[in-house]
């Protein structure tokens, strides 16, 4: 018994009922046609029209099931259907009508001339009434029984993704959700009904509405808009209390009719930001690292992974992964094993600080494209250890870079900062001297070094989202340093969208800049965020400011004023014009910064200064590190380390593993 229920699913089973419920309705129709007719008394129907109905009723029947199946009235997903459903009911009906009247005189059976109306009449209401009661039951279960539990919803927007909207969520089970008003700012819908619900004016009444309806849910349906008219609306929709915010995606899908009630997505940070994501041609990305071997240092971090990640579907043909934390280089690893499993993929450990190692990997590997990656990024740690931020982001750089000049790779891309512009903290300066030895080694080598500089990245690790995020899942403060301070934005796959699209564009010794559109106040994003939590600012959540950390500062620039900007093909991407400088000079530099590093100075930041003269370091820490400086003379005059001469030629050597 139970195996021959399983070869029944519950479609067969309803279409099986619906064939009965006609069958009925058919017979009812056509004796309901004659109870109508003579006054609603079974006793005045003349029995040669009875017998007349029941002669027929069985060709009858048969012929109308016929039909019915002819016009899909058996197949259809009723709960979705709509005005071409209704249609099809009244052409099968009006075809089964018109097979009575031949039926009746073909065959000589006597009947009068309104039994066909009020039998075409009847069999169209109850064929409809079976079809469509679903419908109605489910109206009428969710406007009185199970109202008080649903989310009271606002649709802003009265378009075609709004009546797509509506539509689902009526008829869906699970997303119990009552359409209370619609917000459009065309004055000529105000006032007008969409099924049933009214458009109650434009965005300016969102907060009005909202408290008048009790509103728990915004529902942002103009997936035509550009990022900068949704920010502004969302900021308006922000303002309601306690109410959650969903967005529509974008217009293409509206087009090919992918837009459903599964595609709402919860209104993210970066909706907030208002610029438009970044479009970067992948076919010029693609031909160039296909078939190439890339090398990517820190693959393992933010920027390194996204990087393996667009690299690895371009068709490379071997990525290899340098990293010191193998935790997320195994992460990557699996990641891309699983979703590129005919990918010639390498993982190796070890730091670019160790000349060796880095000069043993080109040396087996011979990659042609290197993206650099891997660096120190923390700026308050770094202000805490700016020996090994030096260590690392100087020398790292500085190595590797002289390893693919070395081994003969075509092109290097160093991955920066727009705090290396200006920089008020160690972590900027080591990057901008980074930028100086790229273009250093531009001027003499074969090999095509090119920088990339841009804002803070959503989501990386160290970001302030993700601090954000877990400070409000605490139940706060969230802490903000000042409340005028501001940053560009830009998300992770357009950080690494723009380095890919730098290396193909490169033609060695360039500064990419990006233009990331206005930025934007962290006190604005901390606030933003709390309320697309949920939360009301002050009230659930405080926002707590502690004072701008060691290195901060208020806001970041892109450029230095010195440096130009020049259009490429993408209007979003700039070149900046590299500044001279005296390179015999900076080699000197390096060798006593070399020195002092690695003989762990205290005046770090002082050496720093004298080499970045945009550095800009406090008078009380340069007026310390001359104390420390002068006592370090006093009692260690042979301090320092000794250094092998030509410098650029042979590359620094390690000391690390000469101590060894």
């Amino acid at each position: 018994m139970k195996n021959w229920f399983k070869k029944w699913d519950l479609s067969a089973i309803y279409k099986v009922m619906l064939v009965i419920l006609d069958v009925v309705f058919v017979n009812v129709s056509s004796f309901l046609a004659l109870w109508v007719r003579f006054n609603m008394h079974m006793s005045e129907i003349p029995g040669y029209y009875m017998d007349s109905v029941w002669d027929l009723v069985i060709i009858n029947t048969v012929f109308t099931v016929i039909v019915y199946l002819i016009f899909r009235l058996y197949s259809s997903l009723w709960r979705f259907a709509s005005i071409k459903e209704l249609v099809y009911i009244l052409e099968a009906c009006a075809i089964c009508v018109l097979f009575n009247v031949l039926a009746y005189y073909l065959t000589y059976h006597p009947i009068y001339r309104s039994y066909f109306v009020i039998y075409g009449t009847s069999l169209f209401l109850l064929t409809c009434f079976s079809r469509f009661s679903y419908r109605l039951l489910r109206l009428l279960y969710r406007a009185n029984i199970h109202g008080g539990h649903m989310r009271h919803t606002m649709i802003v927007g009265a378009g075609e993704a709004c009546n797509v909207v509506m539509k689902e969520l009526e008829l869906s089970t699970e997303l119990d959700a009552k359409i209370c008003c619609i917000i459009d700012d065309n004055p000529r819908k105000h006032g007008t009904y969409i099924h049933g619900v009214k458009v109650v004016g434009g965005r300016d009444t969102i907060v009005e509405n909202a408290k008048r309806y009790g509103i728990t849910e915004i529902i942002v349906a103009i997936p035509s808009a550009d990022k900068r008219e949704q920010q502004k609306i969302l900021q308006i929709c922000q303002k309601v209390p306690n109410c959650e915010l969903k967005l529509l995606p974008g217009v293409y899908q509206l087009v090919n009719g992918e837009v459903t009630v599964s595609k709402l997505r919860q209104v993210e940070i970066e909706d907030l930001l208002g610029r438009a994501p970044i479009k970067i041609t992948t076919e010029k990305i693609g031909r160039y690292v296909s078939d190439k071997v890339v090398l990517v240092t820190g693959g393992g971090g933010s920027i390194g992974s996204e990087l393996c990640r667009q690299i690895a579907a371009n068709g490379v043909r071997q990525l290899i992964i340098f990293d010191i934390y193998e935790n997320n280089a195994y992460d990557i690893q699996q990641e891309l094993k699983a979703h590129y499993p005919n990918l010639d993929l390498v993982v190796l450990i070890g730091s670019v600080r160790n000349g060796r190692k880095v000069n043993s990997v080109f040396a087996k590997y011979r990659p042609d494209i290197v993206y650099h990656a891997a660096a120190h990024k923390h700026v308050p740690l770094m202000e805490d250890s700016p020996n090994e931020a030096i260590k690392n982001n100087v020398f790292g750089t500085y190595k590797v870079a002289l390893a693919a000049d070395r081994f003969g790779a075509s092109k290097f891309v160093l991955i920066s900062t727009d705090k290396a512009v200006n920089p008020t903290n160690i972590m900027g300066a080591s990057k901008r001297m980074c930028e100086m030895i790229i273009q250093m080694f531009s001027n003499h080598s074969k090999t095509e070094y090119v920088a990339v500089r841009f804002g803070n990245v959503l989501g990386s690790n160290g970001s302030v989202i993700p601090l954000f995020k877990k400070q409000i899942e605490a139940g706060g403060p969230v802490t903000v340093t000042h409340p005028d301070i501001i940053r560009y934005f830009m998300t992770i796959p357009e950080a690494v969208s723009l380095v890919l699209q730098a290396g193909a564009s490169a033609k060695g010794g360039e500064i990419f800049v990006l233009d990331m559109g206005q930025p934007v106040k962290i006190a604005d994003l901390a606030k933003n965020l709390i309320q697309l939590s949920g939360y009301t600012v002050g009230k659930d959540i405080e926002i707590k400011y502690t004072g701008l950390r060691p290195g901060e500062k208020l806001y970041e620039e892109l450029l230095m004023d010195e440096e130009g900007l020049k259009q490429t093909e993408n209007e979003l991407i700039h070149i900046g014009r590299p500044i001279e400088f005296d390179e015999d000079e900076f080699i000197k530099d390096l060798e006593d910064l070399y020195q002092e590093a690695y003989a762990e100075t205290d005046r770090m930041k002082y050496i720093v200064h004298k080499i970045v003269p945009t550095y800009h370091l406090r008078e009380a820490d340069i007026e310390r590190d001359r104390k420390i400086a002068e006592s370090l003379h006093d009692e260690f005059p042979d301090h320092r380390s000794e250094l092998p001469s030509a410098f650029l030629e042979r590359g620094v050597a390690d000391k690390e593993e000469r101590t060894e």
